[in-house]
């Protein structure tokens, strides 16, 4: 009989659909029990956050087949450990969505009707203020929501039905979705910053969102706007906000997360404008039983051979098609990134994978989801794995298409990803060299050169004369950037440049250190460049 450990206290009705396919054991109803010892005798583990399966814990899992996580996250397993004892690890990443978002929704309507303010002073010093705590109705107000993602897309058809007009960004959203949803598509954050009445915060954690709302981009926004943020704290630069709200540039605040957790004392808290919550974006009792569930349900679908939807890790590529793929598979996310990079700013509608040579032979479908995880690492709220890129795309709205053919002209293989935003295309080119397999970056920004790709680069386009490379070497060395290749490409024979005009060139340089986005922004501003780009693979 297969055996499943249920380590930490889920809903009923996760333990009931295990126990009507496995022998279930509790653990954490036994103050005894002891995991080290014991998790050698399951073939299943299913775990909230507490429980933590270090690689010391899997090396005991000898028969081990499924770990499931009642959560989002899953910081507390050694993912690389398991994945190479073959032991699938799977979440429950949709169980807080609809909780998230009608958290959002119970803050913008107690931020619009001052609520929490009205309930205090009643309740908590008898004042009856009713001119005092007078609020505004959402309807027909613009609800601005930066990250449309899962959760911004359920708190726009909940705002709709307050008759809200709803105006939102992300670039990784494709057009016809916000279309089909019934929302205003902004070309950047700044066109939802001049319309939002309320703006609200949907973003994934990372460094390029890092105290994403500064005051710049508060300044962008309409006098008296009302802020949420029910996503992750660091989306917010603390100081910059408490200043708008002591200026009145910002009308009011509600905030559900904070820079660091759990936190007692705040610049927010005892503002009669600002509403706070313990971080509940995701406490309901239907979130918790929803998480045990779905883990559950992966669990038993691991264990009996069904699909793993939600599984964070993947088996491994198979022996015979590794020594031929495994070498492109960053390559495509590396090229996914920087074509990305290089379209900065722009929405994804359509993604072309093109493979030539003889990784078309192959079941090339690891390529085609390495290249959505570089298009999408970093830019969804949720966390983009190889089992959940494509699912993540095509919720988006993000069409993949990929072909192959078995001739690639002068190269052994090759690997051409284009991003299409509407009718723009942005088109990288790739492949690898030598007995170690180097990546190496073949075309961008429509030049041709070979340059080995390496972590830092930046990519420059400028009309091609004398002193244009020097120029970027000097500027590079002022600020103490070492460059470590280069490589530049132009089209002498191009037809939109006739004989006597400028020719266009792109020159691709790599550093062993991140490049200032300053310094790219410098060169760029100077006479003769038309674009740069500093990317980190």
């Amino acid at each position: 009989m297969t055996r499943v450990l249920v380590a930490e206290k889920i809903g009923a009705s996760g333990i009931d659909l295990l126990k009507a396919h496995f022998d279930v054991d509790t653990a954490f109803d036994n103050d005894g029990f002891d995991l080290d010892a014991r998790i050698g005798d399951y073939d299943g583990l299913l775990i909230r956050s507490a429980t933590k399966v270090t690689a010391d814990v899997i090396e005991k899992a000898t028969n081990l087949k499924a770990i499931g996580r009642a959560g989002v996250g899953v910081d507390n397993v050694d993912v690389p450990a398991a994945t190479k004892r073959g032991i699938i690890v799977a979440n429950a990443p949709e169980s807080n969505v609809v909780t998230a978002a009608e958290h959002t929704m119970a803050l913008l309507l107690a931020l619009a009707r001052n609520v929490p303010q009205a309930h205090a002073a009643l309740s908590g010093h008898g004042k009856w203020e009713r001119s005092k705590w007078s609020g505004v109705e959402l309807e027909g107000k613009v609800l601005g929501i930066l990250g449309f993602g899962r959760i911004g897309q359920l708190v726009a058809a909940r705002a709709k039905g307050f008759g809200m007009r709803i105006v939102a960004f992300d670039p990784f959203v494709a057009a016809d979705r916000y279309k089909d949803l019934g929302v205003e598509k902004a070309e950047s954050s700044d066109g939802v910053y001049a319309e939002a009445d309320f703006l609200t915060l949907h973003l994934p954690k990372t460094p390029d969102t890092e105290g994403w709302l500064d005051a710049e981009a508060l300044a962008k926004c309409k006098d008296g706007v009302k802020v949420l943020n029910v996503a992750r704290g660091p989306l917010i630069n603390d100081d910059d906000l408490v200043a708008a709200l002591d200026s009145g540039k910002v009308g009011g605040a509600a905030l559900d997360v904070f820079r660091s957790e759990p936190v007692t004392e705040s610049p927010f808290f005892g503002r009669p404008n600002v509403i706070v919550t313990p971080h509940l974006g995701a406490s309901t009792a239907e979130a918790t039983d929803r998480a045990g569930f779905q883990a559950a349900e992966q669990v038993v679908a691991a264990l009996t051979g069904g699909a793993v939807t939600t599984a964070v890790n993947v088996p491994a590529i198979k022996a015979e098609d590794l020594e031929v793929l495994g070498p492109y598979v960053p390559l495509c996310q590396h090229l996914g990134r920087l074509a990305m990079a290089l379209a900065e700013g722009s929405s994804v509608d359509r993604i072309d994978v093109e493979l030539l040579g003889r990784i078309a032979d192959r079941d090339t479908r690891p390529l085609a989801t390495a290249t959505l995880l570089g298009v999408l690492a970093g830019k969804t709220e949720e966390d983009v794995n190889a089992v959940n890129a494509p699912a993540v795309a095509e919720e988006r709205g993000i069409e993949i298409v990929e072909t192959k053919s078995a001739s690639a002209r002068d190269f052994e293989n090759l690997v051409r990803i284009t991003v299409h935003s509407g009718d723009k295309t942005e088109r990288v080119v790739g492949t690898t060299f030598g007995r170690r397999n180097r990546p190496h970056l073949l075309e961008a920004w429509g030049q041709r050169f070979d340059v080995q790709l390496d972590e830092h680069l930046a990519v420059f386009r400028y009309g091609d004369r004398p002193g244009m490379i020097g120029r970027i070497g000097t500027a590079f060395g002022e600020a103490g950037v070492n460059i470590v290749s280069a490589a530049v490409g132009r089209q002498d024979d191009d037809p939109a440049h006739p004989a006597g005009s400028t020719t266009e060139a792109v020159m691709v340089l790599t550093t062993d250190a991140p490049v200032p986005r300053e310094v790219v922004d410098a060169m760029v501003a100077t006479d003769g460049f038309t674009g740069g780009r500093a990317i980190t693979l």
